[in-house]
């Protein structure tokens, strides 16, 4: 069974949250998550995402480790990563965005089992919402899941 959560460890800014769940209910996530920082609805969730997928808030790093899916990879999404044209999704992925102010500490990179990176043309970062579509956007065509 093919499934996908994503999330934002350390989020700096709340607004970010309604779009981020917006856009993965519409890529098919069966969940959302922060760590560190809990987080309400939004009003940028202009879909109402929060009554179709999920909010989880962790704590802690270890406390994800803890409670996230068996079987299911941790896809980290910072710069310096494999470039997102040459990633393979794995069928069951949690994709796990850094802070908009830090990205992620050495010891949460450590623990992922991958690092994928989004290409520009200019500077790498992106904002923490839209890393995370483009991620969801490439997952949904690349693994054929769209609607037709």
């Amino acid at each position: 069974m093919s499934f996908f959560e994503i999330g934002i460890f350390a989020p700096v800014h709340q607004e970010n949250i309604g779009t981020l769940w917006r856009s993965a209910y519409q890529s098919g996530a069966i969940g959302i998550f922060t760590i560190g920082k809990g987080q309400r609805i939004q009003a940028s969730d202009t879909a109402r995402s929060h009554l179709q997928i999920p909010l989880r808030n962790y704590q802690t790093w270890e406390d994800f480790l803890q409670h996230r899916p068996v079987g299911a990879q941790i896809i980290a999404v910072e710069m310096g990563g494999k470039p997102l044209k040459e990633f393979q999704h794995p069928d069951r992925a949690i994709y796990v965005l850094g802070s908009e102010a830090n990205g992620f500490p050495d010891y949460v990179l450590n623990q992922c089992d991958q690092v994928v990176s989004i290409e520009s043309v200019r500077h790498p970062s992106y904002n923490v919402a839209v890393a995370g579509s483009i991620v969801m956007y490439h997952r949904l065509t690349h693994l054929g899941l769209e609607e037709e």
